[in-house]
């Protein structure tokens, strides 16, 4: 493909991949640390992430960017403010996954994660204007119809599910506004809501109901990997993404749903239904329909899909 010679997209496709691996095998990570509260677990994931990608960014010599990036929130309020969404968004759903995870719900954590990218293409129209295809309509309309399935069998919307999808969707959405180098963003964004969770952890500890002080050392050491497993996927992801054709990475990234739904059903054995397969066959035939819309097969017969024109315009 223009742009991306061979060597180059083969070590992206490697680092895509072991990324999206990463992300797949995330449940099995946190179930280790079930016996912990979610938001104390969340609490350490935040301030150990902050500290090791802090030294990451001295170890790679970004001491320099990363004056320079803070220097530049003085007077650029907007990144400010994108950053300080950034960061509650992407603490909602961290928590939201670890509590699913260790709820008995990764399959619905699945869910979300297939869901994910059509709503981030959803956000894309409703917010920043932008057009679809008829075969991305078509895709978009299958996706409703399997959680409404879902909804309607159970008596319960697949809130885990939505939940994971909004928040990351709106995280990717307001990561557009800013234009700092991944590694950076993530320190940052962790530095925002370290205080609250150094804070949240330290009252524990005051009241004597801290887990850290508490737990055994290979849940001490889990507790404080949580910043290091946190980090490297997204390092990885970076390095991929850099040598790689965004289709490809669309593609690669229902690796980590895949490994997480297989990990539910086989491994956690949680509840998967008839009415689950139905779901999910709407929502995968929704993605393969989206990942195929601008191909030359589905573009040469899809009609097009145009705006009325009012009268007497």
């Amino acid at each position: 493909m223009k742009g991306f010679n061979t060597t180059e997209q083969n070590t992206g496709i490697i680092y895509a991949t072991i990324a999206y691996l990463a992300w797949g095998i995330f449940p099995l990570y946190w179930k280790l640390l079930d016996d912990i509260s979610a938001l104390q677990i969340l609490a350490h994931r935040i301030v150990w992430s902050f500290v090791f990608v802090l030294a990451i960014v001295f170890l790679f010599k970004k001491g320099n960017q990363l004056i320079v990036a803070l220097k530049g929130l003085l007077t650029d309020r907007r990144t400010v403010l994108a950053l300080i969404a950034s960061s509650l968004l992407i603490t909602a759903n961290w928590f939201i996954f670890i509590w699913a995870v260790n709820s008995g719900h990764i399959i619905q954590t699945s869910l979300g994660y297939y869901i994910n990218p059509l709503v981030s293409v959803l956000l894309g129209v409703i917010v920043l204007k932008e057009r679809l295809l008829f075969w991305q309509v078509v895709a978009f309309v299958l996706a409703g119809i399997g959680v409404l399935v879902l909804t309607t069998q159970f008596g319960s919307f697949p809130w885990v599910s939505i939940s994971l999808a909004l928040s990351f969707g709106l995280y990717g959405l307001v990561k557009k506004l800013t234009k700092l180098d991944s590694l950076l963003a993530l320190l940052l964004e962790t530095m925002v809501i370290t205080p609250v969770a150094f804070l949240y952890l330290s009252t524990h500890y005051i009241n004597g109901g801290d887990a850290f002080s508490q737990a055994s050392l290979s849940d001490q050491l889990l507790l404080m990997g949580g910043g290091v497993v946190t980090a490297l996927p997204l390092l990885w992801f970076a390095q991929g993404a850099q040598r790689i054709p965004l289709s490809m990475m669309g593609i690669l990234q229902y690796i980590a749903p895949t490994i997480s739904l297989m990990i539910g059903v086989f491994l956690y054995h949680e509840e998967f239904t008839k009415v689950h397969l139905v779901t999910f066959i709407f929502i995968w035939s929704a993605l393969v329909i989206y990942s195929a819309s601008k191909t030359r097969v589905l573009s040469s017969i899809q009609p097009k899909l145009r705006k009325k024109k009012s009268i007497g315009a």
